[in-house]
């Protein structure tokens, strides 16, 4: 099942195991469970601290295994083959049932084994879904850390009638206890503010009373990464405040055009962010959205838990998100049929047709790795011609499974339960046409995350704020850069360039108002 290589690699990690551990396999007579009792007797076969029990119940799924310290029982389980991005999340689960101690801050470990009450998870992940993981790993750590909790991670596409059953179009997706938990990528820290109730109060409280920062980056992408380490590197007070680090770029599979290296991957680059911002006196406040501000002498950054930091200057960095066609029936089927992301939602659409909105480049990129899983793509184009690189459209014409309607405006998206197609129409006849689906992929660029600066900087009318040259916005003190700003062209090495720019303006202007740093 696993190579040498692998094999090789897998052994030197087992090394870490200090407690005995074992792997109960619930089987049949199929080729996937045949190719999951290959996978685990060549992990068996690696560490002598690890034994294999091959059940028959008929209670479990199947193929199925979960892992346990002998003589108890952990609740981690996997349903399907973790391969793919979930190989390492079986990597961290063997090692942490093993007794290697977890990264985890002392006190997320302390929050999680003081956890109360029964907590039965099940995620719902696709193998190529690169947020899944992060999701599957949390859970996992948590049912290590606290009896009261159990995981299954469940491949969607092994398992299809459950999907079928619960309605699910979009991973990974939870459910907590039998009901709906949430979907898209999720933190640990995430998923302990919604299952602790009384942690949003807490952490209110530690927030309000730090200090006053000389510089506050509201935002943790690139730009607001960025930023920090350069205002950390002049020796002043630094924060970042951030609903997600790594912000977008979390969501993006494959970079190509960051300068010295040649290609990464979105998580793997936010990983790198974080390295370095933590080489530096940084305070990182994750998992914090910042739902006003009031500019001043001392700017005062108001978050959604009731907390309220201070700081001399603000750099905001708050990126963007994924622009919604803002049609009837697009919001009402969000995970429904309408998805964002082709990597992470595709395989749940395997034979079926779907559409990707779009002919920018992430449109016709969508369509083209989309049409390798699905049976049939339609690519509806509003304008008269693609946008996309001539070398995708060449590709793109080159699919036999893929219908381009240029000229296009998406009028409705139509479905009961689920999505059943979507209404266009043709901008030259004004004809309207119907065209039955079972998916639709939203790629239609970016909109910035400023609502919660309206009234308070200078805004364009698409949400832009608007910013100089050096990175000032309408409002002495506060300063943008990256994906928010009305500075052109959206891509992750601009919005590096900015955030450093937007941080010596702001060490600048310390310096001028002779704020003591």
């Amino acid at each position: 099942m696993l190579d040498a290589n692998i094999k090789t690699q897998l052994k030197a990690y087992l090394e870490k195991v200090t407690q005995p551990i074992e792997i109960v396999a619930t089987l049949d007579d199929s080729d996937k469970s045949r190719e999951m009792q290959a996978l685990l007797k060549d992990i068996v076969s690696l560490s002598d601290r690890i034994t294999l029990r091959e059940t028959d119940d008929d209670t479990q799924r199947k193929p199925s295994f979960s892992l346990n310290r002998q003589g108890a029982s952990l609740g981690v389980g996997f349903a399907g083959l973790p391969m793919g991005h979930e190989f390492t999340s079986l990597i961290l689960a063997l090692l942490q049932v093993g007794g290697h101690p977890p990264k985890a801050d002392a006190a997320i470990i302390e929050q999680i084994q003081a956890l109360e009450g029964e907590f039965n998870f099940e995620t719902y992940v696709s193998l190529s879904c690169h947020n899944c993981p992060d999701v599957v790993q949390a859970l996992n750590l948590m049912a290590v850390l606290n009896p009261n909790v159990r995981h299954t991670m469940i491949d969607g596409a092994l398992f299809q009638q459950e999907v079928e059953d619960r309605k699910i179009m979009a991973v990974p997706t939870v459910f907590l206890n039998g009901q709906l938990f949430g979907q898209g990528r999720m933190e640990l820290g995430e998923i302990l503010a919604k299952v602790d109730t009384g942690a949003a109060a807490r952490d209110a409280q530690k927030l309000s009373a730090k200090e006053t920062f000389d510089v506050l980056v509201v935002g943790g992408g690139p730009a607001g990464a960025a930023a920090a380490v350069y205002a950390a590197r002049k020796g002043i007070r630094t924060g970042i405040v951030a609903e997600r680090f790594g912000g977008q770029v979390m969501d993006t599979l494959g970079i190509e055009n960051f300068i010295s290296i040649k290609e990464t991957e979105g998580p793997k680059l936010v990983m790198a962010l974080e390295e370095h911002v933590k080489q530096y006196e940084v305070d990182v406040m994750n998992h914090q959205r910042a739902a006003r501000i009031e500019p001043g002498e001392l700017a005062a950054v108001h978050l959604e838990n009731g907390a309220v930091l201070k700081a001399r200057t603000l750099i905001l960095a708050t990126g963007a998100r994924w622009r919604t066609m803002n049609v009837p029936g697009e919001k009402e089927f969000m995970g429904k049929g309408v998805a964002f992301c082709p990597h992470c939602d595709g395989p749940l659409f395997k034979g079926k047709r779907v559409a990707v909105i779009g002919g920018g480049n992430s449109g016709v990129e969508a369509a083209i790795d989309l049409a390798g899983i699905v049976s049939h793509v339609t690519l509806l184009e509003f304008a008269e011609d693609l946008r996309a690189d001539a070398v995708l459209q060449k590709k793109l014409y080159s699919l036999p499974n893929v219908t381009v309607i240029k000229n296009a405006q998406t009028t409705e998206v139509t479905g009961k339960d689920k999505v059943s197609g979507l209404m266009y129409q043709d901008r030259a006849s004004g004809e309207t046409h119907w065209v039955e689906l079972e998916g639709i992929f939203v790629q239609i660029g970016l909109l910035p995350n400023t609502d919660f600066l309206k009234g308070v900087v200078e805004l364009t009318r698409f949400g832009e704020v608007i910013i100089d040259a050096k990175g000032h916005t309408s409002v002495p003190g506060v300063f943008a850069a990256g994906d928010c700003t009305t500075v052109p062209y959206k891509q992750i090495i601009i919005a590096m360039g900015e955030g450093a720019k937007a941080s010596l303006s702001a060490f600048d202007h310390l310096i001028r108002s002779s704020a003591p740093a």
